[in-house]
Order: C-alpha cells, then sequence, then structure tokens
C-alpha cells in the first residue's frame, strides 16, 4: 500500500481520502483548517499555495490528489495559484498528479461531451479550469510530471449538499413532499456523476500508466433529467409525485443581487437550459469503474439524507 495526498476535503475530497483509505493505503488531507484525525487518515493545516509546506506533506507520496476548489466567485484568481502549488508539488516529489476536472471547459456544445473535444468556453470560470489542465497537461509533455484529470459532471449522491443541484435545495424537499425548484428546463436531459463513483475513478487512474497525460469522464450512467430524477427520488423517498417548477430567469437574476453563488450561476445556465450528456465510454473501455445503477444512487443517497440531523 501507498501513501496518498488528498488536497481539499469537501464532497470529492473527503469520498476520496475514505475510500483510499478503505483500500489500505496512507491518506494525508491537506485543508486550511485542519480536522481530527480519522481511520487511515492524518489531516494537516496549511495553505495548499505554501509550496514548502505542501512539498512537505507530500515527500513520499504515490500520487497528489488535487480535489480543493475555492469558493465559487473567487476561482479566478485563486485556481491559478492552487494549481500551480499542488504541481510544483508532483514535480518536487516525484508523485502522480491526479486532478478533479469538470467540464466546464468544454463552454456550450450541440451533442454529447468527449475528452476529444476542445476546451472552448467562453465565461471566465471556464476558460480558467481549461487553463489549469493545460498548464497540467504541458508540465506532463515536458516530462516534469505524471499527471491525470478525472472529469465529473454535476456530482450527485451521500456527501453532496450545498453545491449540488439534486442535493440541498432538492432532496430535503422532496422527502417532506414538498415542490422543488430547479434552473433551466427541467425536462432537458442532464448527466449526473455519482460521487462515490468520482471516488473509484480518481483512485483507479493514480496507479494506471496509460491513463496519465489526458483527460478522463468519469463513468457516469445515461443522462436523466432534473424531473427524472425528482420523481425517482420521491419514489424511493415515499412522498408521493415529484412537484419541480422552474426558476424564472429573472427571478434568478434577482436572487443574484444578494448571493454570490447564484450571481455566478449564469455562467453556467446554459447547462441547464439544453441537453447536456457525458459521454464516458472511453473510461468504461480502458479501466475497470463503472458508473452505480441509478437506483443504487437514489436509495444511499435518500438514506444519507434522512440520517442527517436537519432533514429527520
Amino acid at each position: 500500500m501507498s501513501l496518498h495526498v488528498v488536497v481539499g476535503f469537501g464532497p470529492a475530497g473527503a469520498a476520496t481520502a475514505r475510500l483510499l483509505a478503505e483500500q489500505g493505503h496512507s491518506v494525508r488531507v491537506v485543508t486550511r483548517a485542519g480536522r481530527s484525525p480519522e481511520p487511515g487518515i492524518e489531516h494537516h493545516a496549511l495553505d495548499a499555495t505554501d509550496l514548502p509546506q505542501l512539498t512537505a506533506v507530500a515527500q513520499g507520496a504515490a500520487a497528489i490528489h488535487h480535489c480543493a476548489a475555492p469558493p465559487y466567485h473567487r476561482w479566478v484568481r485563486e485556481w491559478p495559484p492552487l494549481v500551480a502549488a499542488v504541481s510544483a508539488a508532483a514535480e518536487d516529489t516525484g508523485a502522480v498528479l491526479v486532478v478533479l476536472g469538470n467540464l466546464y471547459g468544454y463552454g456550450p456544445v450541440d451533442g454529447p461531451l468527449t475528452e476529444e473535444l476542445p476546451q472552448a468556453a467562453t465565461g471566465p470560470k471556464g476558460r480558467v479550469r481549461a487553463a489549469a489542465w493545460e498548464q497540467v497537461r504541458r508540465l506532463h509533455e515536458q516530462g516534469r510530471i505524471r499527471a491525470v484529470e478525472v472529469r465529473a459532471s454535476d456530482f450527485f449522491g451521500p456527501g453532496v449538499t450545498d453545491g449540488g443541484h439534486l442535493a440541498g435545495r432538492v432532496v430535503p424537499a422532496l422527502l417532506r413532499g414538498r415542490p422543488v425548484s430547479t434552473l433551466g428546463d427541467p425536462d432537458a436531459p442532464h448527466s449526473w456523476t455519482y460521487l462515490p463513483d468520482v471516488a473509484e475513478a480518481m483512485a483507479e487512474v493514480a496507479g494506471e500508466e496509460r491513463a496519465w497525460g489526458r483527460p478522463w469522464h468519469v463513468p457516469t450512467e445515461p443522462a436523466l433529467s432534473v424531473r427524472e430524477m425528482a420523481a425517482r427520488l420521491a419514489a424511493g423517498a415515499g412522498t408521493g409525485p415529484a412537484v419541480v417548477r422552474r426558476i424564472p430567469p429573472a427571478a434568478l437574476g434577482l436572487a443574484g443581487l444578494f448571493s454570490p453563488l447564484l450571481r455566478e450561476l449564469k455562467e453556467i445556465r446554459y447547462q441547464f437550459d439544453s441537453p447536456f450528456v457525458v459521454d464516458s465510454s472511453a473510461y468504461e473501455a480502458a479501466f475497470a469503474v463503472r458508473a452505480t445503477p441509478v437506483d443504487e444512487q437514489v436509495k444511499a443517497t435518500l438514506d444519507w439524507w434522512r440520517a442527517r440531523p436537519t432533514t429527520r
């Protein structure tokens, strides 16, 4: 078993760290605030852009898993130094750099998203994510680091709360039999990536040399609309038919005056106004991880939310 360093302990970082520990690896987690130790996991409080400290923590690591994300409205300013630091730490230590990416870099696309599409985003958050991977890819091609990016669609599943479009704004309401509101067209097909599958892919590609040097889409079940997913969740919860309402664009714009998060969502609203479908067949043809069936995803997600004190 090996030492792995996980930078960030949001939903994806926590799931990845805990999976690696369950697999028998030693895990060190880097966050600004730190946390109490848990089985198989050391928590280190430091700023990941502090290269000497990050490199010290990562000495001897087989892989550095970059799962950290600044607050949404600070991406443009804070992503570049964060990516520069984790890349430099990978170069200094020889660890494989596994970057958790998303799909913003493609920008609006007609048809399914594949890894071969250009990174053609026009919005600032999409451009900064595309530039981050380009920087990492260039270092890999120069032989300075070994790196891979794992790209996921919108997270769904246990551990996903305020940041998920099918999480804090949806599941608690459905558990109480209440209507839910959604961005964009509630009937547009949309790909939802199950969080435990993200962790499985992050762990798998770290040890697969043939994965390195390119991006991969996390195995993701066929796209389902918000209305279809809400119906499955409501059926699993036993709370009757799901009532799904579209948030009017004007209301979203007004709410954005008071919420930085909602204000920033304007850039990626295209993902919900029309079909947004991920093709993960390349990963599935090359590696072992497969998407968890949707019914299992729904059950595990509902069980997790039911166990939370705020949703009982």
